[in-house]
């Protein structure tokens, strides 16, 4: 394994290095005398985070290029040959960013050196049609490339597990331990023509595609109302320059929906995302050509899908005729509803239905699901933690019903294992026709539901903090918080404090410290594990929406600025 203590050395070794392409080598001149640049670069590997790597494309060992792709993939070839059994294989998929298409090829390559088959998308396609491939093939791993919603100068790779879930922490660590003994002269590939006449490099398409559409339509809680009511919704669709495009509309097609209006400026893949600051269905920004159309066509509902189509955002008219854009928390809140209850009216609701959510997710969606007589899980932030809960209770002590995060990701139906905006689509928008039918709006129905539950209020702050003095700073305000919890918060009293990294409540241990005060409300610590950055996450609930935003705001302030000290 290469030494990675000195940086200046790595960068020497970079550039003589008969292996590393002429580009690559070309990129590395042009940086030379850049000695924090250089540092950045070659400081540490680009290591697996909740599931592979991510990280901003170039060259280096802490960049994602061919060659960090390579060893992460010699790494899992030697992990998957390690756990036996016959004929290994891997589903492979990616999305619209840049040399997303270059990575999974030489993804798929590698593992063919190793002698593991790879089912390669011949174009983009979602993240959960990845989940759902793996499955469907009874694959051995999954990799997709992608970077989710982060900016145009990253990328990604995501590893799955046979079950269609992200990696699993142990599993993670096996594969991390591969890919440290590892040097790039010990990646094995195969050209393409040589894969493809082996046998074990095969393109999938329509086929795949199919399969997966008529999985997520399956998910549909009544699919007779949604075809009933469906005609008399407007929606306008943004894709958001990412993989959704064709699956998204395909399925509404499919169940009902006809009048879908697609963003023409956000339509095809496009790999600078050149129409938003961000492509996050989280930010209110990334909908205003979506609101501009929707205005044009009084529609009722837009929906937001991120580049890999796996977090949708959407956004309904308030009884002013303004659009307002759902929180993750929001939208979780009102499909929940909608499911339970079209689920509940047809005698369909099982007697051992479960609900399965984050730790960071508001409690909201939680009472709605005890009030339909539902279990209600936790599990740590990211859905692969969902996708195994969904596996270990596949023995039929639960029938899981719904799983979401805060941040926009959702799933119904058991074909996948990981969040799919597509039929988190289909769902919020026959939530959208069955209510228009009623005369209501999503809008009121929230308001509803606020009233029977409480008003709860939530929100998210983060501070990114790049580089290697990035991220012992993270680590230096998580042990401070850590060694010296508050005994008060905005002048509430702190009844909890809870330490994940001491595996609490039988989950996994995780870098996580969350603070719950006298009066329920609580507050969150989580460093990303894909973003260098810290994500502090609060909840309130109050009687008015007046009170929740005043005490939100409260208690923001006094968490955040000892966190900015």
């Amino acid at each position: 394994m290469m030494e990675l203590t000195n940086h200046g050395t790595l960068y020497e070794q970079w550039l003589q290095n008969p292996g590393i392409d002429e580009e690559t080598k070309a990129e590395l001149r042009a940086i030379e005398g850049q000695e924090k640049e250089i540092e950045d670069r070659f400081y540490k590997e680009l290591e697996f985070g909740t599931g592979g790597l991510r990280g901003v494309i170039g060259a280096g060992t802490n960049r994602m290029n061919l060659y960090t792709v390579g060893k992460a993939t010699q790494g899992l070839a030697q992990y998957l040959l390690r756990q036996g059994g016959n004929s290994p294989s891997v589903a492979i998929a990616y999305d619209s960013r840049h040399r997303s298409p270059e990575f999974a090829l030489e993804a798929a390559l590698v593992l063919a050196g190793n002698g593991v088959k790879a089912y390669l998308f011949e174009s983009l396609r979602p993240t959960p049609e990845l989940s759902f491939a793996v499955r469907h093939f009874g694959s051995s791993a999954g990799i997709v490339v992608t970077a989710s919603h982060n900016p145009p100068e990253y990328n990604g790779y995501k590893v799955y597990g046979p079950n269609g879930g992200q990696l699993t922490t142990a599993a993670a660590g096996e594969v991390t331990a591969e890919i440290r003994s590892l040097d790039f002269a010990d990646i094995r590939r195969l050209t393409r023509e040589e894969a493809e006449a082996k046998g074990l490099l095969e393109w999938l398409g329509g086929e795949v595609d199919e399969a997966f559409v008529t999985a997520v339509t399956s998910a549909s809680p009544n699919p007779q109302a949604a075809q009933a009511n469906g005609g008399a919704l407007k929606i306008v669709y943004t894709p958001l320059h990412g993989a959704g495009n064709v699956p998204v509309r395909e399925v509404l097609r499919r169940a009902g929906f006809p009048h879908v209006a697609v963003v023409p400026e956000q339509e095809l893949p496009d790999p600078d995302f050149s129409t938003v600051k961000s492509p996050n269905p989280e930010e209110k920004e990334a909908f205003r050509l979506a609101i501009e159309l929707a205005k044009k066509d009084d529609a009722d509902l837009i929906i937001g899908t991120d580049p890999d189509c796996d977090r949708m955002g959407a956004v309904v008219k308030n009884p002013e005729g303004d659009y307002f854009v759902l929180t993750g928390n929001q939208s979780g809140a009102i499909m929940i509803h909608y499911l339970l209850d079209s689920l509940k009216e047809q005698n369909k609701l099982p007697d051992n239905g479960l609900v399965i959510k984050t730790i960071v997710t508001s409690e909201m969606g939680a009472d709605i699901a005890r009030s339909y007589g539902v279990e209600v899980m936790n599990t740590l932030t990211g859905f692969k933690y969902i996708g195994e809960k969904m596996t270990e209770y596949e023995d039929g002590r639960y029938t899981f019903l719904f799983g979401y995060e805060e941040s926009y990701g959702y799933l119904a139906g058991t074909y996948a294992r990981d969040k799919d905006a597509v039929v988190a689509s289909l769902l919020i928008s026959e939530a959208a026709a069955y209510y228009k039918s009623q005369g209501k709006t999503l809008y009121d129905v929230l308001q509803e539901l606020y009233g029977r539950f409480g008003h709860f209020l939530e929100a998210l702050e983060s501070r990114t903090l790049k580089g290697k003095d990035g991220l012992e700073k993270i680590g230096r305000i998580m042990d401070a918080w850590r060694n010296e919890p508050p005994a008060e918060v905005a002048g509430k009293a702190v009844t909890q404090a809870l330490d994940y990294s001491q595996g609490l409540d039988g989950l996994p241990q995780e870098n996580v410290l969350k603070y719950t005060l006298e009066d329920g409300s609580w507050f969150c610590l989580r460093p990303s594990g894909t973003e260098p950055k810290i994500k502090i996450y609060f909840s309130v609930k109050g009687e008015t929406a007046e009170q929740s935003a005043s005490e939100l705001e409260a208690l923001r302030r006094a968490v955040m600025s000892r966190i900015d000290e």
